[in-house]
């Protein structure tokens, strides 16, 4: 299947977003990061739009796209009713925040919407990938990966921005290592299921295309093998193992110029990784009408 980078962005940037929002409720539960809370709800959601300009890049006619959102069972009108309703918690997160005396404080039920809200839009935006024709994305493990590409993400990002802004980064040390390895543990189960991937079909004997006579069909197991360097190297080596390093180094040495350091290089490697094996994703997205 051809590679379709803007939906790349577009999930990439909605794992951040998701997971820059629930390293903020985590962070609103423990009391901390108040100096931090409205510039990382602002980044949260200029994450997000960044995401929905993305998206604009893969439509022809983007105006046919309201022809989809009358149907509630459409991926697409469960992304915008996802999106939206976190747009309004983010919203009232920043209001709450700022209303606070100390400018950071949201009440502990708030926090826990923040939290919610980031699971479930990062999973129904990945979920809307998940389909009977394309054997390898109808995997709950790729839900799975992009809930665990929001837990690398987001905690390293508020690292870095409470570091920045002077506030105590230490408390961000254990979500985000329990968050990296949470997210390793989810890339490498996704990777291994692509990888198999070409197992998934069984050729039977078409060798051209036959909606398109000119076009050799795909070899899934070639097509596979392919992926090994994306999946191994970029997303579970660079994208999941660096972060999980980084982030466990810097809470051990605890202080804020480490967290800068590591945190912004664990943020770079997580968006290389999330890229990468959304890439291997795109790869092997092989329909099943090649293959029985």
């Amino acid at each position: 299947m051809e590679l379709q980078w803007p939906l790349i962005l577009f999930t990439t940037l909605v794992a951040w977003s998701a997971g820059v929002f629930g390293c903020q409720g985590v962070l609103a539960l423990a009391g901390a990061g108040k100096k931090s809370q409205q510039l990382l709800t602002v980044l949260s959601c200029v994450l997000l739009a960044a995401s929905g300009v993305a998206v604009f890049f893969h439509l022809q006619h983007w105006e046919r796209i309201f022809n989809g959102f009358g149907h509630l069972t459409s991926g697409i009108t469960q992304e915008l009713i996802a999106i939206v309703v976190f747009v309004v918690v983010a919203v009232a997160f920043f209001a709450m925040a700022r209303k606070s005396a100390d400018g950071g404080t949201v009440p502990k039920w708030m926090a826990w919407v923040a939290i919610a809200i980031s699971v479930v839009l990062a999973a129904v935006c990945a979920h809307s990938y998940m389909m009977a024709a394309r054997p390898v994305w109808n995997s709950v493990l790729e839900v799975l990966s992009i809930v665990g590409a929001a837990c690398i993400l987001g905690p390293a990002t508020c690292a870095v921005v409470l570091a920045a802004k002077g506030d105590a980064v230490d408390v961000c040390g254990l979500p985000a290592v329990v968050g990296s390895a949470v997210g390793a543990a989810c890339t490498a189960a996704y990777a291994a299921v692509i990888q198999m991937g070409g197992g998934a079909f069984t050729q039977v004997g078409y060798y051209f295309d036959p909606t398109v006579p000119t076009k050799e069909m795909a070899n899934a197991a070639a097509t596979a093998a392919g992926q090994a360097p994306l999946l191994w190297l970029g997303a579970v080596v660079v994208g999941a193992l660096v972060p999980l390093v980084c982030c466990v180094l810097a809470r051990k040495k605890g202080d804020a110029a480490v967290w800068k350091a590591f945190g912004a290089v664990a943020v770079v490697a997580g968006v290389v990784g999330a890229i990468c094996l959304r890439v291997a994703f795109y790869n092997m997205g092989l329909s099943v009408f090649m293959f029985y």
